[in-house]
């Protein structure tokens, strides 16, 4: 997979990882610095201040440009998607002027982290914040930049929609701890195992998982009650995945997440939401996740699945929405 090593990208990292019996270990997001309405972090809510650089495969990413066209601040905070196949880092076509432009046609997202940081040594992941005004980096963690979306744009933002409210934000962390162990982390701990042992614990963790969500949506339209909070589209965009490419690429092949009675129509809605399937790309999703060359040495991405029952009509107006 590559990092960044004394500010020098490097193919081989093997001896950098750390490995448990194993089992797949997510290392931290290093850059956590939060961009605040006031200013008084040091980063300012500006409009065209800020930059994310995402991929359509990743659901870490996903998650920041759903919050970014929920919260309706897509002329607030620009894009880029990851466009060309990953040999490195992720890799675009375009850049975003000074030294972070294309070097034969390529931008790689390793030389903005080199940029902030010369002596960089770590991942180099999206979602990445990227400050135009200061010219660094500001954070690459998914869970605070959708927190930062929800609340500190609001002067050009949707205010009506608030994903995080105080009310509620006890049983939403509660619901984001299970699901990222188990799930949106899960898939990876099952996919990424390298014994026997390891993969069977991710495997049966991930299910279980599974099982008691679509339990808890039969009594719940959303996950937390009967808004949609943040931890709903955390979950999403591991669900949304799920039969296109965890299945079968990551071996989590117990059942498909369309054979789930209340999570199949769960997860329908929230891609009905307008909007929404516009920014959901099952095809980039398969092609990324087809050509991790550890799962999937071949790089041949499957024609199927076909139909992932995604607009077909769902039941959840069964149970009751807040108004």
């Amino acid at each position: 997979m590559g990092m960044v090593i004394d500010g020098k990208w490097i193919d081989d990292d093997e001896k950098f990882r750390n490995p448990e019996g194993g089992a797949f270990v997510r290392p931290d997001s290093i850059f956590r610095d939060w961009v605040t309405a006031d200013g008084s972090s040091g980063f300012k809510a500006e409009p065209g201040r800020y930059h994310l650089f995402l991929a359509p495969n990743c659901p870490w990413a996903h998650r920041t440009q759903l919050f970014r066209r929920l919260k309706g601040l897509e002329d607030v905070i620009s894009v880029t998607l990851s466009d060309i196949p990953r040999v490195t880092s992720w890799a675009y076509t375009e850049g975003i002027g000074r030294d972070l432009e294309p070097i034969d046609g390529k931008f790689e997202l390793h030389q903005a982290y080199i940029s902030a940081v010369p002596d960089y040594s770590g991942r180099v992941t999206v979602p990445t914040l990227w400050d135009k005004k200061e010219w660094t980096l500001v954070n690459n963690e998914s869970a605070d930049i959708i927190r930062m979306l929800n609340t500190e744009f609001n002067e050009w933002g949707d205010t009506s929609l608030d994903f995080y409210p105080e009310d509620l934000r006890p049983e939403i962390d509660r619901i984001n701890e299970i699901i990222y162990a188990n799930v949106n982390n899960g898939v990876y701990r099952t996919g990424f195992a390298k014994s026997q042992e390891a993969y069977e614990t991710g495997f049966n963790n991930l299910f279980n998982c599974l099982d008691d969500m679509d339990d808890l949506l039969g009594d719940r339209r959303y996950l937390c009650g009967d808004r949609v909070t943040e931890a709903d589209w955390r979950f999403y965009v591991t669900l949304v995945r799920f039969d296109a490419a965890y299945y079968g690429n990551f071996k989590c092949n117990r059942q498909h997440i369309y054979e789930y009675h209340n999570l199949s129509n769960y997860l329908r809605e929230l891609y009905q939401t307008p909007g929404i399937a516009e920014i959901t790309d099952i095809e980039g999703i398969k092609n990324g996740y087809y050509r991790i060359g550890a799962v999937n040495p071949s790089g041949i991405v499957p024609i199927g699945p076909g139909d992932l029952h995604l607009t077909d009509a769902h039941d959840r107006d069964r149970l009751p929405k807040a108004a």
